[in-house]
């Protein structure tokens, strides 16, 4: 015993580091994990709202449609633990596995991969009644655990707000930037401005605002209709010096295919062009 020690570490030191010189100890029998391995994702894109009921989930999963559309490999991590929509947007119902060590994630038709909450419950209506760190601590593994392959950008639906779940994920997981999600409603500019400063106060990029639910189209006369009062995004964008990426619609056909689980199909013009913006901005 007395010899391997004097190849190696000091008594004091043993099994307090990663690895020592000439040491023959295991350290990590000795409680001391070496650090993981970061998952193959060339670039990570957040997207974030500072309130819920804002279309979050969608814009996520339509962007992940439209790059996966240019050609680039795609994931989805469904970062919203209490409130996951993602899979049923994308008609995934067979749950996730593992084999003891890594965690796999579900492939859509298209060949997006997937990662949610509701992939490993037993009944997708379960309630996930957890506390926040909990819940962020889920999401840090979903990044660490799952064996997502080889990626060329990761899309994170984040839940709504600036708590612990972005918190987390601005800490832990490389974010190459944020889209911002709002509505057109009066209250929304400071709920914006409370995404967007928190993204800077991490020293993360906002690659720009996605306005949803901006105004319907009459199905008889095509009359542009703003059900939520006239939009302010435009100025709220000046202010923050920030691009608009999209302003979307009402779209009732878009939201049943949701439904249905055929968000793959849904035609969006708008969503492709911010992807296309997105995409040139994180350098993909």
């Amino acid at each position: 015993m007395s010899e391997e020690l004097q190849q190696g570490c000091a008594p004091s030191e043993c099994g307090t580091k990663p690895a020592c010189a000439g040491c023959s100890h295991n350290h990590s029998a000795a409680g001391v994990e070496p650090p993981k391995e970061q998952p193959k994702v060339r670039k990570v894109i957040g997207v974030v709202s500072g309130k819920g009921g804002v279309g979050k989930s969608l814009v996520s999963g339509e962007l992940a449609v439209m790059l996966r559309r240019m050609g680039y490999r795609v994931g989805v991590l469904d970062a919203d633990i209490t409130g996951p929509s993602i899979p049923r947007m994308f008609g995934i119902r067979e749950k996730a596995f593992g084999d003891g060590e890594h965690i796999f994630p579900a492939e859509t038709e298209s060949g997006i991969k997937v990662m949610s909450i509701n992939l490993m419950l037993e009944q997708d209506d379960a309630p996930v009644i957890w506390r926040g760190p909990v819940i962020a601590g889920a999401v840090k593994q979903f990044w660490e655990d799952v064996s997502w392959g080889e990626l060329d950008v990761m899309v994170i639906d984040m839940p709504p707000g600036t708590g612990d779940v972005p918190l987390t994920v601005f800490q832990s997981i490389p974010l190459s930037g944020v889209v911002v999600v709002s509505t057109p409603q009066d209250l929304v500019g400071m709920i914006v401005r409370k995404a967007v400063n928190m993204a800077s106060m991490m020293h993360i990029p906002v690659l720009g605002l996605i306005e949803n639910m901006s105004y319907a189209l009459c199905p008889d006369c095509g009359k542009r209709i703003e059900l939520f009062g006239k939009s302010r995004i435009a100025q709220e964008a000046a202010s923050l010096s920030l691009p608009v990426l999209a302003q979307l619609p009402f779209d009732a056909k878009a939201a049943q295919l949701c439904d249905e689980g055929a968000i793959e199909t849904v035609d969006s013009p708008l969503m492709a062009d911010a992807a296309a913006a997105v995409a040139g901005q994180v350098g993909l």
